[in-house]
């Protein structure tokens, strides 16, 4: 990683920004030499990588054929416009985020008991509670499947402004702008902000 200042080491951090999402991009090895992405919804336990597929498609005829995949999650935080540095120099313009990069091998899932722990593990973190109805053998639909990565590599980076000059500016004019992900981000970056009960609206705390 080229921006050591940037990378996440710390696996429960890692383990935040998996289950931060919901939505993963699975890339295998096409039969054609390019590479094939697919969006899935997945979940993260026992040190895997898990999702529901259709028994039959592309990624699996890929999967079948070579085993090695990466998956890729990210979580966009705020960006910061040219007009946040002093200079409106457009070179300054950047995207804050996470992002977890996972080098493994992928398999379908035969074991029905694995099966059921996965698919509830999936449910449970879509639907953030766990009151719903188990999920039984008996409910196993026949054309569901079950994927399962290894990880065999795995790195993870968090770009929210380590070591840029202007990150005070940027989380004072963020608080301010108040569009998505700017409060979170300015979080994120070690800020911490409140209500002004004069303005009603938000500020950096001193």
């Amino acid at each position: 990683m080229r921006r050591k200042i940037c990378e996440v080491t710390d696996p429960k951090e890692i383990e935040r920004i998996l289950a931060s999402t919901n939505v993963g991009r699975l890339s295998t090895n096409g039969s054609d030499g390019y590479p094939y992405i697919t969006p899935v919804n997945f979940v993260h336990f026992n040190k895997c990588i898990y999702f529901h597929t259709a028994l039959k498609g592309e990624k699996l005829n890929n999967i079948s054929r070579d085993p090695k995949v990466c998956f890729e999650v990210d979580i966009p935080l705020s960006y910061i416009e040219s007009g946040f540095n002093p200079h409106n120099d457009p070179c300054r313009t950047h995207q804050f985020f996470h992002c977890v990069i996972i080098r493994g091998k992928a398999q379908m899932i035969s074991d029905e008991k694995l099966k059921v722990t996965a698919l509830t593990a999936l449910v449970e973190k879509h639907e953030g509670k766990t009151d719903f109805k188990p999920i039984l053998k008996s409910d196993l639909h026949k054309g569901c499947g079950v994927v399962e990565i290894v990880p065999e590599h795995m790195t993870a980076k968090s770009d929210i402004g380590q070591g840029r000059k202007y990150n005070k500016l940027a989380a004072e004019k963020m608080v301010k702008r108040g569009l998505q992900h700017d409060l979170e981000t300015i979080r994120e970056m070690g800020y911490d902000y409140e209500l002004d009960p004069t303005t009603k609206k938000y500020r950096l705390k001193d």
